[in-house]
């Protein structure tokens, strides 16, 4: 049986799930839009104290609703209303009137659901960030062959050039401090599943160029590694991403893998 909160959901233009404040207030045992506002206020507040960004959550949107439907004058009025997320949701219910029956059941319904969203977007981010970092290892092996084969030497020092480039001139080492990781671990092993991608497309991306235009000598591929780095980083920046340095560390992707395995026992 679908529950009643599911049955009022919405999808967006960009297939995103939503809930029409005009409608849910009435779901949760409020007898006008005007009484619902303040728990909407104190669920914004809520949001903003979890540091995460209301505006996320929070979408105010103006609708347009019949009046006076059956009459010979029925007609048309805007009215103020909000897009509400999953997160939205569970905070209004978690700010609502404790006295309504209809308050409680939405507090387990969105607790629950809001919970089940959060693994599942872990499981998937754990996905991506094993298959990733097998993709690293895989692309930065071609990267070395290409290397080699341009007459590269000094491996390291051409590595922290790709590295310069893509982190605004911090090497190896600096981003491994940066990042706050022990000198056993290595830095790959610790990327989401973002800062992996952008660094795999700098070694597919670099080797690419590095066999296309026929570059050779230490100096010269160092210097390509450092030029395709500093493109994807301005690439990044274009689309308003995080720069790779400012992304937080993960976790070890050997746990990333025992989580997944033990998800995957389960279904």
């Amino acid at each position: 049986m679908i529950s009643i909160f599911e049955s009022i959901k919405k999808m967006d233009d960009a297939e995103q799930e939503y809930w029409s404040a005009r409608e849910l207030y009435k779901i949760l045992g409020y007898t006008e839009y005007g009484k619902f506002l303040p728990a909407i206020k104190r669920a914004i507040l809520s949001c903003e104290t979890s540091e995460e960004s209301p505006e996320n959550h929070f979408a105010q949107v103006s609708d347009m609703i019949k009046i006076a439907v059956g009459t010979v004058k029925e007609t048309s009025r805007k009215v103020e209303n909000y897009k509400l997320s999953r997160y939205a949701c569970y905070l209004i219910a978690q700010n609502g009137d404790p006295k309504k029956p209809e308050i409680a059941e939405a507090q387990k319904y969105f607790a629950f659901q809001t919970r089940r969203h959060e693994i599942d977007q872990s499981y998937l981010e754990d996905v991506n960030r094993i298959k990733l970092r097998g993709d690293a290892t895989e692309q930065n092996k071609k990267l070395a062959e290409a290397a080699e084969k341009a007459g590269v030497k000094r491996y390291g020092e051409f590595q922290n050039a790709g590295y310069e480039g893509l982190y605004n001139g911090m090497t190896a080492e600096d981003i491994h401090a940066k990042k706050g990781l022990k000198k056993s671990q290595k830095i790959l092993d610790h990327m989401g599943s973002e800062e992996l991608g952008a660094n795999v497309f700098r070694a597919t991306q670099t080797a690419a160029k590095l066999k296309r235009e026929n570059i050779f000598g230490q100096k010269n591929a160092s210097a390509t590694h450092k030029e395709v780095g500093q493109t994807i980083r301005k690439t990044i920046a274009e689309l308003g991403g995080t720069m790779p340095e400012e992304l937080p560390a993960s976790d070890g992707i050997v746990k990333a893998k025992t989580r997944v395995e033990k998800i995957g026992e389960h279904l």
